[in-house]
């Protein structure tokens, strides 16, 4: 299947959704047939394949064991504590639902929440599992939030049940969870659950239990040994989880997503997006704290009978050649990660790709900020494999953008995502007068509704913020926006040019930051960069780049740093003109970041402008803002 023949296959899609997702629906078992494919009354809000009743669990556990019970489902590897565990869909099935069991015993039910704040644990796993087998709905907060930010979690999501650990580690740093986990529960008062689940790793000093409230997760499986919880079957429509949107500020921003649409959306995904088999082993480097972990470590490829690889640790711990040793040892097919892992491998000796065999691996797919053409051709190449893009939010749940390789053998085009995805009805739109724009024109990314299935359904609890936040564009067209610029060429290929609130407003001119960092990255001596707009009482803004150098001696020499800094500035100038010029270029070791990898740019604006950086519970080290600090105080320091 070519290029048009994928186009006529988004277009079916797109004209005839209850034809195409009909069809799609046939990848799940359902308990009870749906009535109809599509019920949408009261547009944006619309319920995927109406009156059908299934459940998740059973769908990525249960229906398994006829066929593949001995087949490996879960594999854990731990490089920070050497634990490394197989469990097969049998051996998954009676965690899960002993799991569930416990849960049932603490007064879980249908509708109720459990919420999980946990490390890279096969529990973590169980957990989330064994709730939506319950017909519960799980809300997983990132391991390692601070008190404030989880009791925010807490009390709006109001869970009956708490699953923790004692600890999580990174980087060999042992990170104590119960201690914030208490904090957490103070704050949020009434609305803390009954009964906390304490999974003890024995990492830290032996954790504080609150007698009637804490529970040890050891004690609860041998007292339960021989229980199994059956699967509760729920409506179509029913939550599977709350997932909170990261940077929230305010009231959480929970996104609510349903159980049969995420269902088939994600089994469609596995084949059509990720070439993935039954039988196979498919590895994600996320986190189950974040979305990509909930699609495409838990629910995608168990769905699709895979094996899924569990990972705890860094990319270059014990050394940078663990993740293809992983890949080596289980004949990884697919793989997914990140573009700041990958730029981080890109520092390292290459050597460390070709001391395995990576032969089984087929594609490494990478999303969560945009991939630039200089990393992607460098990976590819060591690689030798295709490295697909793919464009998604928390949101969506599932790829909104990239190439649909199992559909058709579309060409890759480096620094783009791609395509957009079937079921998706992508557009450009100009943001003052809703218009739409052409191929080369600059545009707010929407998508015209009813969302496909696996889309949120709603903000949990708040149908008029789902309204207002992702449907108000534009008064009178209902659009779902993405919050991001893009730009579109001749063949349909988008790319991203970053978020619409960063944009940078220089003398009148609208500059997107990514641009700008795709043209001072393009240096061969810069490794990676944040560009953020910073006030100026002249220009209104001027964009700021901090950029992190392959060789660190440039740092330690004024010299070597401004012949660099010409040199980039040269460049972007060549590239982009000179209104797109940064205002100054500062040289950095590294760049504060998220744990998930995301660059904490907020923060870097608001120290560029002599603000507070604000809410820094995601940080994932601090040396990161260290670093803008110093390079701040650098170049003030040299001025006359």
């Amino acid at each position: 299947m070519n290029d048009t023949a994928y186009a006529a296959f988004h277009r079916a899609s797109i004209e005839a959704p209850e034809a195409f997702w009909g069809r799609e629906a046939a990848r799940i078992d359902w308990h009870v047939p749906y009535e109809r494919v599509l019920a949408y009354e009261a547009p944006p809000f619309r319920q995927w394949f109406a009156g059908g009743h299934t459940n998740l669990c059973h769908n990525a556990v249960d229906r398994h064991l006829a066929n593949r019970a001995d087949q490996p489902a879960l594999v854990y590897v731990s490089s920070e504590t050497g634990a490394e565990q197989v469990y097969s869909y049998r051996m998954l099935y009676e965690e899960v639902a002993r799991f569930a069991a416990i849960l049932q015993a603490q007064g879980v039910k249908k509708g109720d929440r459990v919420l999980i704040y946990m490390p890279m644990l096969p529990e973590a796993v169980f957990a989330m599992l064994a709730t939506v087998r319950l017909g519960a709905v799980h809300s997983v907060v990132f391991g390692g939030f601070a008190s404030a930010s989880l009791a925010a979690r807490i009390e709006d999501a109001a869970p009956v049940v708490m699953v923790t650990a004692d600890a999580g580690v990174r980087g060999s740093r042992v990170i104590p969870y119960k201690p914030l986990v208490d904090e957490a529960l103070r704050l949020a008062g009434t609305r803390a659950p009954a009964r906390v689940i304490v999974v003890n790793r024995g990492l830290a000093e032996a954790p504080m239990m609150k007698p009637g409230r804490d529970l040890d997760y050891a004690t609860l499986r041998q007292a339960h040994l021989d229980d199994r919880a059956a699967v509760e079957w729920v409506e179509s429509s029913h939550p599977s989880y709350i997932l909170y949107t990261s940077g929230t500020t305010g009231k959480p921003k929970g996104v609510e997503r349903d159980t049969g649409g995420y269902a088939v959306a994600l089994a469609a995904s596995m084949e059509y997006i990720y070439g993935g088999r039954p039988g196979e082993c498919f590895f994600s480097t996320s986190d189950i704290g974040w979305v990509v972990g909930h699609s495409y470590i838990v629910y995608g490829p168990l769905i699709a009978g895979m094996s899924t690889l569990v990972y705890e640790g860094l990319p270059t711990r014990p050394d940078p050649g663990i993740w293809w040793q992983l890949v080596e040892r289980y004949r990884v097919t697919v793989m997914f990660s990140a573009p700041t892992a990958v730029r981080v491998l890109r520092k390292q000796d290459p050597d460390w790709l070709h001391r395995h065999d990576l032969s089984s691996l087929r594609a490494l797919f990478l999303a969560g900020e945009p991939l630039d053409e200089p990393t992607a051709r460098w990976i590819a190449d060591e690689l030798g494999v295709p490295v697909i893009d793919n464009y998604w939010q928390t949101e969506t749940g599932w790829p909104m953008l990239t190439l649909c390789r199992g559909v058709a053998d579309l060409p890759v085009k480096y620094g783009s995502p791609g395509l957009p995805v079937y079921g998706y009805d992508v557009r450009l739109f100009d943001e003052r007068t809703g218009e739409e724009v052409g191929p080369g024109q600059k545009g707010v990314i929407g998508v015209l509704p009813p969302l496909p299935p696996g889309c949120m359904s709603t903000v949990w609890r708040q149908d008029q913020r789902f309204l207002d936040t992702y449907f108000s564009l534009f008064p009178d067209r209902l659009v779902y926006s993405s919050f991001d610029w893009g730009i579109r060429d001749e063949d349909g290929y988008f790319t991203i040019l970053g978020r619409t609130d960063d944009v940078i407003n220089v003398a009148g001119h609208r500059l997107g930051t990514r641009e700008i960092e795709e043209a001072v990255s393009s240096h061969g001596a810069i490794a990676e960069v944040a560009v953020v707009g910073v006030a100026d009482t002249l220009k209104g803004q001027v964009p700021q780049a901090f950029a992190v150098v392959r060789d660190a001696s440039v740092l330690a020499d004024p010299a070597s740093r401004a012949r660099l800094e010409a040199e980039v500035m040269a460049q972007v100038a060549a590239q982009l003109g000179a209104i797109a010029n940064p205002a100054r270029v500062y040289f950095v070791s590294q760049l504060p970041k998220t744990r998930s990898g995301k660059v904490l740019r907020r923060s870097i604006q608001a120290l560029a402008e002599g603000r507070d950086p604000g809410d820094l519970t995601t940080l994932d080290d601090p040396a990161g803002l260290d670093q803008i600090r110093q390079a701040l105080s650098d170049v003030a320091a040299s001025q006359p």
